[in-house]
């Protein structure tokens, strides 16, 4: 990542679905939002998505979610967007300018938002919001 001041919010895991996650290679280790001032860098086991903090114009909390549309990558087929998820409880989706690559190891499909379920999703939207300089 490049840029200075960066803050990393961890994802919130349900503990009954742990087990299915981790054979995903998705585990608290490995499950993050990282955002400095120039980038945001989603990291979700295998799954990355990278994009400059500029490019994020919108945030919304979502959820709680059915387990089966929340847990695991997902792609919507209502609007293209990705969903990393690995609790029901809830989450916040990031709003892009320009459409990112995240689900596939090539530039296609290119994504107009990303659900991600993290820990402090309250506070990951103030970091958006410039309530949270840090």
């Amino acid at each position: 990542m490049t840029g200075t001041d960066g803050r990393r919010f961890p994802f919130r895991f349900d503990p009954v679905f742990r087990p299915a996650l981790a054979l995903l290679g998705v585990r608290p280790a490995t499950a993050w939002v990282a955002v400095t001032d120039r980038e945001v860098l989603i990291r979700y086991g295998p799954w990355r998505l990278r994009t400059t903090r500029d490019n994020v114009t919108g945030v919304e909390a979502s959820g709680p979610y059915r387990w089966w549309r929340a847990i695991g990558p997902h792609l919507s087929l209502a609007d293209g967007g990705v969903t990393f998820g690995s609790s029901t409880a809830g989450g916040l989706c990031l709003r892009f300018g320009t459409p990112v690559p995240a689900l596939a190891p090539t530039a296609w499909p290119r994504h107009p938002g990303a659900t991600v379920t993290v820990a402090d999703p309250s506070g990951l939207a103030r970091l958006f919001a410039g309530r949270d300089a840090s």
